[in-house]
């Protein structure tokens, strides 16, 4: 009982310092990807960086799940769709990217993983451990919008990353104007697609974890997507100005 109120509190604490970052991302882009800076600190290969940022998050949720470990067909499905989307970050997306000679501050790659352990351990624990689900929980009215929300996230977060590499021919590494799909209304539909992706999540697996990871997510790449559109219409003069950022005819 008291081990789950820390927990929480805990995790009370961690929405509060994403709240407190939001802002100051607003105005300081993390330095990898086209905002690559040279000057924080030793440098490694993007590939390598991926893999051990993303792929830390699958080390740091199934520690944690198998240790509390108790059965519950609910809990195991969405620990598996965890798990399909971080496989999917953490060695399919990097090993398709064309960014042979590219770099990242290894501190971003380490920033990551401490993100990742606090996140995924924490939904890892409240999956296992404290969240309860009744055997027609896929009746209820979260687990409805949640899931078709969370499949479509995925399918365009995927769909976006596979137009953005297929922009880059064998030995390419500049940028240039992505199109069709949902490109055609913003700059980032791969952060759109991402945010919808774990807001889909936090219906469907409804427990504080869930809340706190989509926060942290909306305060990362709410930003970052921000930080993309305005790099896009400085390098481009024919960038569509119709394009909104990263909601749709929005923002």
């Amino acid at each position: 009982m008291f081990e789950k109120l820390n927990v929480s509190y805990f995790i009370y604490i961690w929405i509060a310092i994403a709240v407190v970052l939001f802002p100051i991302q607003l105005f300081i882009s993390a330095p990898y990807g086209r905002h690559t800076k040279t000057t924080w600190g030793p440098m490694i290969s993007n590939k390598l960086g991926w893999i051990l940022m993303e792929g830390w998050a699958l080390v740091a949720f199934w520690s944690v799940y198998i240790v509390y470990f108790s059965y519950n067909s609910y809990s195991l499905f969405f620990a598996g769709l965890y798990t399909f989307h971080y496989i999917n970050r953490s060695f399919i997306f990097p090993l398709r990217t064309n960014t042979k000679g590219k770099e990242m501050p290894l501190m971003i790659a380490l920033s990551a993983m401490l993100f990742n352990s606090v996140n995924a351990s924490s939904i890892g624990y409240f999956l296992s451990n404290v969240t309860v689900y009744p055997v027609n929980y896929f009746l209820q009215w979260n687990f409805l919008i949640g899931l078709p929300l969370f499949i479509f996230g995925f399918y365009g977060n995927y769909k976006s990353d596979d137009i953005l590499i297929k922009l880059r021919k064998p030995g390419e590494t500049g940028y240039k104007i992505p199109k069709g799909f949902l490109f055609r209304y913003i700059s980032c539909p791969n952060h759109f697609c991402e945010m919808l992706e774990w807001f889909g999540f936090m219906l469907l697996v409804w427990n504080l974890a869930g809340v706190s990871f989509f926060i942290w997510t909306v305060s990362n790449l709410l930003p970052r997507a921000l930080h993309h559109h305005k790099w896009y219409l400085q390098n481009f003069a024919d960038y569509p100005k119709e394009r909104k950022a990263v909601f749709p005819f929005v923002l």
